[in-house]
């Protein structure tokens, strides 16, 4: 008889064989019907069914039987009821079946359907699955077209490309199925929900290369299960590697509070749940904005203690979110493409990738990954490893394309060589090692009332550097609308070579590092700031910086900036470098701020140039009246002559030999100019008191001899009395002249004591 193709529709009655006449050689004698295995020696514990069509209902329903079932290239009229039973083992190879019940099964040995087909068909009148009273059905027991809820099987669970279609019902019900091995379904076909919540298994559970299929709900629930070993989603292995197939789902993959001793791989899985269509649990028909009611996968709370592969050219449509997840290894996204519809209103509901409060043992690895649409949202994350997303393409524009504020990362975080549509948003994260996001380009930020940048780093605490640099000069970090770092620490770096920053319309500011704190600046950039740049507060030791710096066409705010020491030190013998620097503070500067100028010249007091020290502070000082002069409009003139006579004698204080000159120049020429005038009061000896080439005062001053340079020097010293002015008559010009020489000797003292007093207070 020709081999029974099982999946051609009804044979013809020559494959026909009747429960009743297979199972009538398990009855024993005398049992009143009760199925029981009757013992022959010469038979071994198997009955094996081939190329037969079973008419009527196989009933095993409670049966407590020492045998192993096997059916092969079978067809069944009815689905096969082994509820309540107690078998060896159960077999189906190549067979066709409307349905297995299976509830509470007892099974010593494995459970395999291998190559099968599980149909229920709409007109059958097997819909349901469960106990039946009557015409009425057990409340809480869903149809299923293979139900082995609260089964028990010793061996394993076998579904190797067996097809289940039941899309109006649930593909396979197994609540708290007990596995002590394996459950293998590689290729397996499911049109319906596979419902696996709260099941044991001791080994793997694999669905590499299954197709699983509910559009409108779950297409895989395994809420609360443990697995034993590891849940294996992937390309099965099967046949010429052109043939292989990855998993794929269509519906959402529910697994949260799972735990799982070994790994999660879904490498190269499909996965896609229906956006923006029916939400499948009431609970998630919500405004909680973080909520994500369109998942393609729900991992909440689930515990792996190996890794979890979600990688290599993995598909997802719909939210992979996995928020207070515990993985005892690493999780890899490398390579994977996440793809959601972009919100229109708020909630927006368009987290591509969701992870908050979870913790990663391991690394974070998320190279290449693609997100064409939606956000990376990682809050209150804990990776003890790295942070691995080099060469991403992630698109969120206008919103947050990553947020993970307050992120603790171990190791190093690296964001390098990706291109980002929307706002990096870091805030407060914590960072063992460095922060690299080195040839990074950021645009379309989104624009709040605020705080607008495409990098923000706020209150960021790193242990080492934060590189924000060129991976070359054919690609430089760039952020479009600026980098905000206020707050931030480096326990060593922050390093800005090469980068090219920009800033939104909104607030105009290109860098805003106010109060940020590292070993060393290194703000060499690759093109001056579009925008202003804030170093408010900022303190670091070494200091490196670059004409294109300097240039940001919206100025730098210096005010308390401190650095210590320049990376590139000015000689002493180079006044162009401190003319220079000197330039670029007055130019990047929007108005007169005399801090900057101080620290400058404490730098570099403290590398023992003190020449160069006191420039900057001459310049300042003549910044500071051209300054006051524009303030006070009427007076500016009086304020600007009363500079340049500062300037040009003592040089505010900061130039005591200029003051010194000044002083001898005034003495050799009032010398001259009174030894070798001749006043004309000498001529009336009747009128005047003559002693000598002059005048007296008085009758008590004729004894006193006249000595031109005595007398010039008592006029320019304006404290203290040599004996000589006062004592000496002056009129007609000789009178202003020597008016003159003390009002300039007033102009010499107080400019002096000013700048002495400027000394003592920089010296204190």
């Amino acid at each position: 008889m020709p081999t029974l193709d099982p999946f051609k529709g009804v044979p013809d009655r020559r494959y026909h064989l009747t429960a009743d006449e297979l199972l009538k050689p398990l009855l024993e004698p005398g049992s009143g019907g009760l199925l029981r295995w009757r013992r022959q020696a010469s038979n071994a514990p198997i009955v094996a069914v081939e190329n037969a069509y079973i008419t009527g209902r196989l009933d095993l329903r409670g049966a407590d039987l020492d045998c192993l079932f096997r059916f092969e290239n079978c067809r069944f009229e009815y689905p096969p009821d082994v509820r309540e039973a107690k078998i060896l083992g159960l077999v189906f190879r190549r067979c066709w079946l409307p349905g297995l019940k299976a509830r509470n099964l007892r099974s010593r040995n494995d459970v395999r359907l291998i190559r099968c087909v599980v149909q229920v068909l709409p007109d059958s009148g097997e819909d349901e699955t469960a106990v039946q009273r009557g015409d009425t059905r057990e409340r809480g027991v869903p149809d299923a077209a293979i139900n082995l809820t609260d089964a028990v099987v010793e061996g394993s669970v076998v579904l190797t490309r067996t097809e289940v279609d039941y899309p109006q019902g649930r593909a396979i019900q197994a609540d708290r199925l007990i596995i002590a091995g394996a459950l293998l379904a590689y290729r397996m076909r499911a049109e319906g929900e596979v419902r696996l919540p709260g099941m044991r298994t001791g080994g793997n559970v694999n669905f590499s290369g299954a197709r699983l299929n509910n559009r409108d709900g779950f297409a895989l629930d395994g809420n609360g299960a443990h697995i034993g070993g590891s849940l294996l989603c992937e390309v099965d292995n099967y046949g010429a590697t052109s043939s292989r197939r990855p998993f794929s789902a269509r519906g959402v993959l529910h697994l949260p509070s799972i735990r799982v001793n070994g790994d999660i791989v879904l490498r190269a899985a499909e996965l896609q749940s229906e956006q923006r269509g029916r939400i499948v649990v009431e609970a998630w028909k919500s405004s909680d904005p973080y909520v994500d009611p369109w998942p393609a996968l729900v991992g909440d709370r689930w515990q792996v203690d190996g890794n979890v592969e979600l990688s290599d050219g993995l598909a997802a449509t719909g939210t992979l979110r996995m928020i207070n997840g515990r993985i005892g290894g690493t999780l890899r996204l490398a390579r994977a493409r996440i793809t959601v519809p972009r919100g229109t209103v708020e909630p927006f509901y368009d987290r591509a990738l969701h992870l908050d409060g979870s913790q990663i043992n391991g690394d974070l690895e998320a190279t290449g990954l693609s997100i064409p649409s939606g956000q990376l949202r990682m809050a209150d994350v804990t990776v003890r490893g790295n942070m691995l997303a080099g060469r991403t393409e992630l698109s969120h524009a206008k919103r947050d394309v990553v947020s993970a504020r307050r992120m603790k990362v171990g190791g190093n975080f690296h964001l390098h060589g990706a291109t980002i549509e929307g706002t990096l948003r870091l805030q407060g994260i914590e960072v063992g090692g460095s922060v690299y996001l080195y040839g990074t380009d950021v645009t379309k930020p989104a624009v709040r009332n605020k705080t607008s940048f495409s990098v923000d780093l706020r209150t960021v605490r790193v242990g080492r550097d934060i590189s924000l640099t060129g991976a070359g000069k054919q690609q430089p970090f760039h952020a479009e609308g600026g980098v905000n770092m206020d707050g931030a620490s480096s326990g060593r770096r922050i390093d800005f070579t090469g980068a090219v920053l920009g800033a939104s319309n909104k607030h105009a500011i290109a860098l805003d590092a106010s109060d940020v704190s590292a070993d060393e600046f290194l703000l060499n950039f690759g093109k001056a700031a579009t925008g202003r740049i804030v170093l408010r507060h900022a303190h670091c030791q070494t200091l490196e910086d670059n004409t294109e710096f300097w240039d940001a066409d919206g100025g730098i705010e210096l005010e308390d900036f401190r650095y210590d020491v320049l990376k590139r030190p000015i000689d002493m013998k180079d006044d162009a470098a401190v003319a220079d620097r000197i330039r670029r503070l007055r130019t990047a500067m929007a108005g007169y701020r005399p801090g900057p100028y101080d620290q400058l010249a404490a730098m570099l007091r403290n590398s023992g140039n003190e020449e160069h020290a006191s420039t900057v502070l001459f310049k300042k000082q003549e910044y500071r009246y051209e300054a006051l002069a524009a303030g006070y409009r009427v007076l500016g003139p009086g304020v600007r002559l009363w500079s340049w006579l500062q300037r040009w004698m003592v040089g505010y204080g900061y130039r005591p030999v200029r003051a010194l000159a000044w002083l001898i120049m005034l003495l050799a020429a009032g010398s001259i100019y009174f030894g070798t005038a001749t006043d004309s009061c000498t001529s009336d000896p009747v009128r005047y008191m003559v002693s000598g080439p002059r005048c007296a005062v008085d009758q008590q001053e004729t004894g006193l001899e006249w000595n031109p340079v005595l007398y010039t020097a008592d006029l320019l010293v304006p404290i203290v009395d040599f004996g000589n002015k006062g004592r000496w008559y002056m009129h007609d010009l000789d009178k202003w002249v020597s008016n003159g020489f003390t009002a300039m000797g007033w102009i010499l003292a107080t400019t002096v004591a000013a700048g002495a007093g400027r000394m003592i207070r920089r010296e204190s």
